[in-house]
């Protein structure tokens, strides 16, 4: 099959590229950087440099393929993240259609089915509408967990302070997930055949924030570790005091408000709590303590 992959050489987009090269499919990676060019013919893909924002670069990248991964980078900019991660949701709907691509499977997250109290999530449920309304290709929502990798960004708050936390308790428990276990689903759901959309999850793990807490703490020599719940307003401003971006820390507030009442993880608990990935928390503590 001919398959065109978004995301560059990221943590999904490149295990992803690896495993449909070693399935034998012809490979396409998109990215913005030329300087990933030479990265990406290394791996034995065809590279596209282009930008999202551009929808004839989409579409003639997308003519001719069989099958499109359609991801929006996670920080998309500084500012109007829900908008501009809408916006790039519509130019590849509109060059899907134009291309007339007969199969896509969208990285979409846990939390998307909701219209609120979800921050950055709320771009990732515009575009699921939009998609739906593609009638052209058959979707699958690929919606993941949070990624484990976002545990790297707490490291300096260990380091310094002794402690790990959000603003949301201890007791709650919040999906989890891999990237290389987001790559495997994916290029299960780019091969199948389809008329019509579904929403699949994919989650390494449920835990705690204690155990959060617990596990990475152990990895890195401190076992007491303790999790610490922040107001919205002390969460807030400590992002702002790390350096994000006003815009960032505001939606990252509220998706942890989200997780905290239970907005984000209610769709998925209503699927069954569907846990498919095979990299546990433990699993990912020896990368951490790696990292640390």
């Amino acid at each position: 099959m001919k398959i065109v992959i978004t995301g560059s050489l990221g943590n999904v987009a490149k295990p992803l590229a690896q495993q449909l090269i070693a399935e034998g499919h012809t490979i396409t990676v998109v990215s913005s950087s030329d300087a990933r060019k030479q990265d990406i013919e290394s791996l034995g893909a065809v590279p596209a440099i282009g930008s999202i924002t551009d929808v004839n670069f989409l579409t003639e990248t997308f003519e001719g393929a069989d099958a499109v991964f359609v991801m929006t980078p996670p920080a998309i900019s500084p500012d109007k993240i829900v908008e501009n991660t809408t916006n790039a949701g519509k130019n590849y709907a509109e060059a899907l259609k134009n291309a007339n691509v007969k199969r896509a499977v969208m990285l979409s997250s846990v939390g998307a089915e909701s219209p609120v109290e979800n921050g950055p999530i709320a771009g990732l449920h515009n575009i699921e509408k939009i998609y739906n309304e593609v009638d052209s290709t058959s979707f699958t929502f690929l919606r993941a967990g949070y990624f484990y990798n976002n545990f790297f960004n707490d490291i300096p708050l260990i380091q310094n302070a002794g402690i790990i936390g959000g603003n949301y308790p201890s007791t709650i428990e919040v999906p989890v997930v891999h990237p290389t276990d987001i790559a495997k689903a994916a290029a299960e759901e780019l091969v199948k055949d389809g008329n019509k959309n579904n929403i699949r999850y994919i989650v390494s793990d449920v835990r705690t924030a204690s155990d959060f807490a617990k596990v990475l703490g152990t990895s890195v020599n401190k076992p007491e570790l303790p999790w610490v719940e922040f107001s919205d307003e002390d969460s807030l401003n400590g992002m702002l005091q790390a350096g994000l971006p006003e815009d960032m820390a505001h939606l990252y507030v509220e998706m942890g408000r989200g997780i905290r009442t239970g907005v984000v993880q209610k769709d998925f608990i209503n699927h069954g709590s569907p846990v498919t990935g095979n990299v546990k928390l433990e699993d990912f503590a020896k990368e951490f303590s790696s990292q640390f």
